[in-house]
């Protein structure tokens, strides 16, 4: 089924990762015709940064992740969505797409998109050995895994799947898909 390009919209999905999240908040709310889904741990991690989702809400709809059977994936097989963005990203949630794993309402939505051919475009929060990162309090050094640095390579290799490494990559690859479409 080709989908309505011209009145579909962006799907963007936040997971419990602090990772830039201010940063990608304020790209995300410059866009328009885009959905807000959340994870239970990325509206915990909204909290934790003093996000409001009153704020959000004005701007798009915020789905939350409450139902076991995450029926609003449903709008890919519809053609409601274009694209499917996923930043910040957790590595539980980048392990759990590189296995297959649909259990949430953000790894499903992952997992439908693929299966409709509505290209990802991926924010990790571990995509190097050594790099700065945003906690509650400020800026923080970390050293992601091994095992975390190679679930990210593996889902580099995923079909209609983008993975950024900063948030100037996501605003320009989001650009570009939106471009692509106008």
């Amino acid at each position: 089924m080709e989908p309505l390009l011209n009145k579909a919209r962006l799907a963007w999905a936040v997971t419990g990762s602090g990772h830039y999240i201010e940063e990608c908040l304020a790209f995300l709310l410059t866009l328009d015709n885009v959905d807000l889904y959340l994870s239970l741990a990325g509206e915990e991690v909204l909290k934790m940064y003093g996000i409001s989702l009153d704020e959000v809400r004005q701007k798009m709809p915020v789905y939350r992740d409450k139902t076991a059977s995450a029926p609003p994936v449903g709008h890919f097989y519809k053609g409601y969505y274009h694209t499917f963005v996923m930043a910040p990203t957790t590595s539980n949630t980048v392990a759990k797409c590189v296995l297959g794993i649909a259990d949430s309402l953000v790894t499903n939505l992952y997992s439908q998109a693929g299966k409709c051919r509505v290209p990802s475009i991926v924010y990790p929060c571990d995509n190097a050995p050594e790099m700065e990162t945003t906690a509650p309090g400020g800026k923080v050094m970390v050293y992601p895994r091994k095992i975390d640095l190679e679930g990210t390579a593996k889902l580099r290799k995923f079909e209609y799947t983008t993975v950024v490494d900063s948030v100037d990559e996501l605003i320009n690859n989001v650009k570009a898909r939106l471009q692509a479409l106008s």
